[in-house]
């Protein structure tokens, strides 16, 4: 039986004796074992009172209803960041950036708890992360240091925490997959180097929304619906969980693509994904595991943000099925 890899022996090998890549795995590491604490939380679902309740009546700085467990995700991920050398979070959650170590050289953009419109229902939810690093002397406003494409990325991950505790993370090295070990309490590595296959019969939208998409979108769908007999000449499956973490995880492991278009709804012409804490991050992901992610039509790592908050439409996974949808717009 071959040895078990832990995080911190990947991180400790990826970063050797490098200064810059050592602060990314110290990083890396504190918004893991956060992680550790979020899932437990969220496993006790009902018994931890008062957590899945709306939290008054103002959205967050997403414009999302934000629940107890949003805010106590977030404190989590702020706690352990603080000894870190990450110089400010950007949170879904807060309109401003929270200041961390003022001598840190990163920034940590963060969806503390993706998904909690789901958590009633035990459905997976998770924790995004993406990491940028941070100068100073050339980020005056340290908005700057976030506010730049995706490209500039030096690792994102995510958190999903369902039957078991999952980090799918990336370096800009390969896509891997940690496994929480509750026996031991290391996330130990359960699969290296992830290629998502470039062709699927697999789709995921909430096409419940269909009369309210623009017509490249209702086109691509319709000719999946409409399988063998239709223009792709193949039949499609479609899955769709309403947690982007549990449906990202799904394509990581077996292929497919994942649609959250703009729609002509006031509110979603731009879909309601964040460019910078969920889209981002995940295309890190999903380029790095041989697969693609626009937001219908441009790269999503080329795309530089106007807003902090910015939502936009967003398209991933299997390489050949993002270039297909690209086609119909």
């Amino acid at each position: 039986m071959s040895e078990l890899v832990t995080l911190q022996t990947y991180l400790g090998t990826w970063a050797g004796s490098d200064a810059a890549r050592k602060a990314v795995a110290e990083t890396v590491t504190a918004i893991a074992e956060a992680g550790i604490g979020i899932a437990e939380l969220v496993a006790r679902g009902p018994l931890e009172e008062g957590l899945a309740r709306i939290r008054g009546t103002d959205p967050n700085a997403g414009g999302d209803a934000q629940k107890e467990l949003d805010v106590v995700a977030e404190e989590r991920i702020r706690a352990a960041l603080l000894p870190t050398p990450a110089a400010f979070l950007a949170s879904e959650e807060s309109e401003e950036l929270i200041p961390l170590n003022p001598r840190g050289r990163l920034v940590v953009a963060v969806d503390p708890l993706d998904g909690s419109s789901n958590i009633d229902t035990n459905v997976s939810v998770g924790t995004i992360y993406s990491i940028l690093p941070y100068d100073p002397a050339v980020h005056a406003d340290p908005v700057s240091a976030v506010m730049r494409p995706g490209v500039n990325q030096v690792a994102a991950g995510f958190l999903a925490y369902g039957p078991a505790t999952i980090l799918v993370a990336t370096f800009g090295e390969g896509t891997q997959v940690f496994v929480h070990d509750r026996r031991s309490g290391d996330f130990v590595l359960a699969r290296a180097a992830v290629e998502i296959p470039v062709e699927t019969k697999e789709y995921g939208v909430n096409q419940s929304n269909a009369r309210q998409w623009h017509a490249p979108m209702r086109r691509y769908v319709e000719d999946c619906l409409a399988g063998k007999e239709g223009p792709r000449g193949k039949d499609f499956n479609m899955r769709w969980v309403g947690s982007m973490v549990a449906d990202a995880f799904r394509i990581f492991t077996r292929g497919g693509v994942y649609v959250y278009p703009g729609d002509k709804r006031k509110g979603y012409e731009n879909g309601r994904l964040r460019l910078i804490y969920e889209a981002n991050p995940v295309a890190f992901l999903v380029e790095q595991a041989n697969g693609g992610a626009t937001d219908g039509t441009t790269r999503i790592l080329d795309i530089t943000p106007h807003h902090i908050h910015q939502r936009i439409p967003l398209v991933f996974g299997s390489k050949a099925e993002v270039e297909k949808i690209a086609s119909y717009y």
